[in-house]
């Protein structure tokens, strides 16, 4: 299995063609193939995660902004699955949210997630860049990205009482009775992206 992390930086596509090419001095050809073949690879597995991410974003905060945290509970346990899995259709790829503290248990990070997540949180705990992480195993590309929590995340995953309401715990408690997703700061790895899709090239 081939397993390789990338730069975080977003690029098109032509351009990552163009920059592998003028790095490659007397690498085969291909080598070449390889490079631009994964290049395109990293940017298609950002892309799923970022449009999955904005489909999620857009319908949060307008339930946020009509319900405040409570409608925000409810989004993600009624509609955050039924969105993403819609998602997956679209890209025809699986495209999951998984953490080592599960607020639904059907998100429960696999051993490997683990690793990556580990590696994640490593990478921002230090302060050093973070890089998603792209493996390619016969023809199918498996994509990893971390979840970093931000001041709105904080009032559904932060602290009971001191950022999350007394309401919305109750609301939790009934909604995810084996719910792990608390205690959060800001600038906290929460899980990844896992997104599994096939390569056009061996289809």
């Amino acid at each position: 299995m081939l397993t390789i992390i990338f730069a975080i930086g977003c690029k098109d596509s032509p351009k990552v063609k163009q920059e592998v090419l003028e790095n490659t001095d007397s690498t085969s050809l291909s080598e070449i193939d390889t490079k631009i073949n994964d290049s395109l690879l990293l940017e298609k597995g950002k892309m799923y995660a970022q449009t999955t991410q904005k489909v999620l974003g857009k319908n949060l905060m307008l339930n946020i902004q009509k319900n405040g945290p409570l409608g925000a509970v409810a989004f993600c346990n009624e509609k955050a699955y039924p969105l993403t899995d819609s998602m997956a259709i679209v890209h025809h790829a699986k495209i999951k949210r998984v953490s080592d503290k599960p607020r639904n248990q059907n998100n429960k990070a696999s051993k490997k997630e683990l690793e990556y997540i580990e590696f994640f949180k490593s990478k921002i705990n230090n302060n050093e860049s973070y890089e998603p992480i792209l493996t390619n195993e016969n023809g199918v590309t498996n994509f990893y990205s971390p979840i970093v929590t931000n001041t709105m995340c904080l009032n559904c995953h932060g602290v009971p009482e001191t950022n999350i309401d007394p309401k919305v715990t109750q609301l939790l408690i009934d909604k995810y009775p084996y719910d792990e997703a608390i205690g959060y700061k800001e600038n906290e790895v929460r899980g990844i992206w896992s997104i599994r899709f096939k390569d056009e090239q061996n289809k």
